[in-house]
């Protein structure tokens, strides 16, 4: 049987993993009291009982004293019953956006006594933050929702608890834009390349993008595409294990050309079949311009 704990900040999309997982074929429980959790373990952990997948959600709102949870999850519990810990987590600032956006109550934000206030909401993140530490500590998988979408989450999860392919501590999203619509406010490296030959106007090219093999291969014939290309290439092979050493959850690199459409989109996607056979890293593509017809 695969036991999943289901854990993390609150808003980090725990229930939408829970959601998805049991999509899977995972049976799902959440939110058990905390006193409960052993018994529930070792019940589902029977040879008689037909459940080979299981998923329980643990969070804020399973007990008023982490330390009962710190006391259940002891290594030697967690090795006893072969338990994974999937921790989801995000920005500080996602978690705010995203509990105005519900207007939901935070699950600390109760008074501590009859004199007190109700805590804001940044002090229930920073709290309960510090609070679970030890379960982020134990995770086998720590997932960055502060830039994923479902479908992003669903196939991740899809790799790790479904394909049993290996999990990737970063993710790397490679994103072709038009610096005509904004530098993309999630890039972490921004590179350029307005300065190389551009199909925009080759009058066969233009309504094409770079997608299209005529203006792939138009892009790439240049002796400075090459030349960047090969440089360019060079530097995120040089990037990324850094990165990863150093802890960085997602690395978003924005290519961007006038438009969006033609060299900024060619180069994107040289750049992700070159770097698809990666096994230490996740890797997507995205082109946020790709189906506007104006764009150079």
């Amino acid at each position: 049987m695969r036991f999943v704990i289901v854990t993390g900040m609150s808003g980090a999309g725990k229930t939408m993993a829970l959601k998805i997982l049991e999509d899977f074929g995972y049976y799902c429980v959440d939110n058990l009291p905390a006193l409960m959790i052993p018994e529930f373990i070792r019940l589902i952990s029977q040879d008689d009982l037909v459940y080979d997948k299981v998923a329980l959600g643990i969070d804020a709102r399973s007990d008023t004293s982490f330390r009962t949870l710190m006391q259940i999850f002891s290594d030697t519990f967690l090795n006893q019953y072969s338990c994974e810990i999937l921790f989801l987590d995000a920005s500080d600032e996602t978690l705010l956006r995203r509990y105005k956006e519900t207007r939901r109550r935070h699950p600390l934000a109760g008074k501590q006594d009859k004199t007190t206030e109700e805590r804001s909401l940044e002090d229930c993140i920073a709290l309960e933050r510090e609070k679970i530490s030890f379960l982020h500590e134990k995770a086998n998988v720590k997932i960055d929702t502060t830039r994923l979408l479902q479908k992003d989450l669903k196939r991740q999860l899809q790799e790790i608890f479904v394909n049993d392919k290996n999990y990737h501590a970063m993710n790397v999203t490679l994103k072709s834009f038009g610096f005509k619509y904004g530098v993309p406010q999630d890039a972490d490296l921004v590179f350029d390349a307005r300065f190389l030959p551009n199909p925009f106007y080759i009058p066969q090219l233009k309504a094409l993008t770079g997608n299209d093999l005529p203006v792939y291969e138009y892009v790439l014939s240049f002796d400075c595409t090459k030349q960047f290309y090969e440089k360019l290439l060079n530097m995120i092979d040089f990037l990324i294990p850094n990165y990863i050493a150093e802890g960085k959850a997602e690395l978003v690199i924005a290519i961007g050309c006038t438009g969006g459409r033609h060299r900024s989109v060619t180069l994107v996607n040289a750049l992700y079949q070159d770097l698809q056979g990666a096994s230490n890293y996740g890797l997507r593509k995205e082109h946020r311009e790709i189906h506007d017809p104006n764009a150079s």
